[in-house]
């Protein structure tokens, strides 16, 4: 007769070197596509106008900010029409605000799937951004048609938009990282992340030129990174600029490699805890 075999453990953990969970990132590369296939797919399933949302949202936006701003605040825009200005402005905001803000709660509304299987949690957040880039990529066609209307593209610079488009990507990524660590930890923070991004609008130049701002005060204002990359993305359509454009630009891609720096190695530290704290 055969023995019987022992009863043994197979425990699987995230691996501990950063080169090895990088390889695991390329090797579990089809299950993002699926992540953010099928949250674009649920997005868009019950609503009436489906995903013609990713262009009546940027274009109720922008029309409030123009009215506001450009025809009641009489804010100056140089000589770009001030809708494409703000549609400049407005659509990288969205991109980061609203890929941060689901980023941050998406590692808790997948507490099951992660107490059951192990792959690179990292995922979960960077599925989150492709969703809204795919909004981005919508509104971009938007924005390009409606510059073919109304004001024209400065084709000196443009070559200088996929610089910006990455840096807020980065800027996305190492926010959603940060705070989807943080959700786990401090489960308060996705009730208090919402009411603080939408704060962060205001201190934005979504709505307005960055001009406006004092030059007493311009290096604070530039440590908010969105600053730079709405900045950089005007400058890249319109050509737009303004005295401290390169300083707002250079602060911009400082602070946001710092987050995705900091923001991934703090998400790995905290990932090898999130069973226990879901």
């Amino acid at each position: 007769m055969n023995k019987p075999t022992k009863p043994f453990l197979l425990r699987i953990n995230p691996h501990i070197r950063q080169t090895q969970y990088l390889k695991d990132l390329i090797d579990y590369r089809e299950l993002l596509y699926f992540f953010a296939w099928r949250d674009i797919l649920v997005r868009y399933k019950e609503a009436f106008f489906g995903i013609a949302w990713a262009v009546i949202r940027p274009l109720i936006n922008m029309g409030i900010f123009a009215l506001v701003f450009g025809q009641i605040a009489h804010l100056s825009s140089g000589n770009i029409n001030y809708a494409s200005f703000v549609l400049a402005g407005l659509l990288p905001w969205q991109l980061c605000s609203n890929a941060i803000v689901e980023g941050s709660t998406s590692i808790l509304h997948h507490a099951n799937l992660i107490s059951k299987i192990y792959f690179p949690r990292i995922i979960i957040p960077t599925a989150q951004i492709a969703v809204h880039f795919a909004d981005f990529l919508i509104g971009m066609i938007l924005l390009f048609f409606f510059c073919f209307i109304v004001q024209p593209l400065n084709f000196a610079t443009l070559m200088g938009l996929p610089i910006f488009i990455m840096l807020a990507l980065l800027l996305s990524e190492g926010g959603s990282l940060w705070l989807s660590a943080l959700t786990v930890k401090f489960k308060d923070c996705r009730f208090l992340i919402p009411f603080v991004v939408q704060i962060g609008m205001f201190i934005s130049p979504v709505g307005y030129s960055s001009s406006e701002i004092s030059s007493q005060w311009i290096w604070l204002y530039c440590l908010n990174p969105a600053v730079g990359i709405i900045d950089g993305f005007r400058w890249a359509l319109f050509g737009f600029t303004y005295p401290h454009l390169v300083y707002s630009i250079a602060t911009s891609t400082v602070v946001t490699l710092v987050l995705v720096i900091t923001g991934f190695l703090y998400f790995r530290k905290m990932e090898r805890s999130f069973v226990d704290r879901l």
